[in-house]
């Protein structure tokens, strides 16, 4: 892994980040790719998106809706060591979102006059699991539980025909939709499946009823298509290549520190997996354990490709207090604190999109099982966005409800401010109730 040495420096934020090692992530060309495609969805339908199967997936689904009954035979055909895990990732993520409810709150005004701030879910909500180098149930979970938990009635997924499974999206996949009793299950990727949910289609028959909401994780042409359908509906975040930084001082231990740079860099040759450090020593050890596990994994090209790249690399610091001006600059999709202290370090982060705190909460806990959510804002985009969250599938509303007393006694201000805008209809809409309001007591 390459090394930046920014001790003895006092750069600014600003400068910080721009050095700091960053995956490339240029969508401008995507979605000049990807607008034909969305285009081709909305005037042409099911047949564009089975077209865009034939030519990105090589296999052309006879129906886009995945059979009921296929859904049921992959999660009886599931192995049940899988199934369990499952099941345990659902429900910590069920108690996970739950505590992001926001309740309704109740403010009088004045005598008479009251806001009502309340939260009401979409009627319908889109799904996207991608497919590529893994196969992630994780990410139905992630993304369906925390629409349910907020409330969403309707809930489509959709997830790329598989030519070894006969054009189905792979059982496990469907498995875990019958975990969640969700049944409307379309086998339909990329770009053309985002605009197949946000737009709707007929399938001689099948109807894809579109959504008001897009979420979840998808590659580069993915992000795009979101971009580009974003001005017709709601989307979560058009996420980037993912990424891990680890703050760790010169306690913490390197064989963990190098497992779980190593376990991010697994998904992606374009991952990013930094450590900010203190401590050379630790540097140097991380290095020699990347060495001797990388070897040992299922993935080990694709590996040391992540952690030698632009995107991966050492930051080296004067103390913990510089190493947090580090992470606030780049602002991490995941953050590990492993130094001294680390739950009261990890309070003083700003920009993360979640934080893993001490040596036994790694990110591939929070990746599965720990109850948090994994769709996570990458790209630095920490800095003012959150992950997923059931705050993405609702929206407030206020109810103003004021009663002729209440309102007789604001008129006078109402009027005032209305005639200095100059759009005395306003002020006359309320002067005519005091003028009025008596015929019909």
């Amino acid at each position: 892994m390459k090394r930046m040495d920014l001790r003895g420096t006092s750069a600014t934020t600003d400068a910080i980040r721009r050095q700091l090692p960053r995956a490339a992530f240029d969508i401008t060309a995507a979605v000049e790719a990807v607008t034909p495609i969305i285009d081709s969805v909305i005037h042409e339908g099911a047949s564009a998106i089975k077209d865009c199967a034939e030519r990105f997936d090589h296999v052309r689904p006879d129906r886009l809706k995945v059979p009921a009954d296929q859904i049921r035979a992959a999660l009886d055909g599931l192995d049940p060591a899988v199934r369990g895990a499952l099941e345990v990732s659902i429900e910590h993520n069920r108690a996970g979102h739950t505590v992001q409810l926001p309740t309704t709150q109740h403010a009088t005004i004045i005598p008479g006059g009251t806001i009502t701030q309340r939260w009401v879910p979409v009627q319908r909500a889109g799904v996207y699991v991608p497919g590529g180098l893994a196969v992630y149930p994780s990410s139905v979970v992630m993304n369906v539980v925390c629409a349910q938990v907020a409330g969403v009635s309707s809930i489509a997924l959709a997830s790329p025909p598989q030519r070894a499974f006969g054009g189905l999206p792979h059982p496990t996949i469907l498995a875990a939709c019958a975990l969640l009793g969700v049944d409307d299950v379309w086998a339909m990727g990329g770009a053309q499946a985002i605009a197949g949910l946000a737009y709707g289609f007929d399938d001689e028959g099948d109807v894809c009823e579109p959504v008001d909401v897009v979420a979840g994780p998808g590659n580069i042409y993915v992000a795009a298509a979101k971009r580009v359908v974003s001005a017709h509906v709601g989307i979560d975040a058009e996420a980037g290549t993912t990424e891990i930084a680890i703050l760790a001082d010169g306690d913490a231990h390197p064989a963990f520190v190098a497992a779980d740079l190593i376990s991010q860099a697994e998904h992606d040759p374009a991952a990013a997996s930094v450590l900010i450090t203190d401590s050379e020593p630790l540097a140097d050890a991380v290095e020699a354990e990347i060495q001797r596990l990388a070897p040992l994994t299922a993935h080990t090209e694709r590996i040391m490709t992540a952690l030698s790249g632009p995107q991966s690399g050492i930051v080296l610091v004067d103390d913990v207090d510089a190493g947090l001006r580090v992470v606030d600059a780049y602002a991490p999709e995941h953050l590990e604190v492993q130094t001294e202290n680390a739950a009261e370090v990890a309070l003083r982060v700003r920009n993360a999109g979640a934080i893993f705190v001490g040596p036994y909460t790694p990110v591939p806990l929070g990746d599965y099982v720990a109850g948090s959510n994994h769709v996570l804002p990458t790209g630095g985009t920490a800095r003012y966005a959150a992950g997923l969250n059931v705050g993405q599938y609702l929206r407030s509303q206020q109810v103003v409800e004021y009663s002729r007393d209440a309102l007789e006694a604001l008129t006078d201000d109402l009027n005032t401010l209305a005639c200095a805008e100059d759009l005395p209809a306003h002020g006359a809409a309320a002067l005519i109730r005091r003028e009025e309001g008596g015929r019909n007591d």
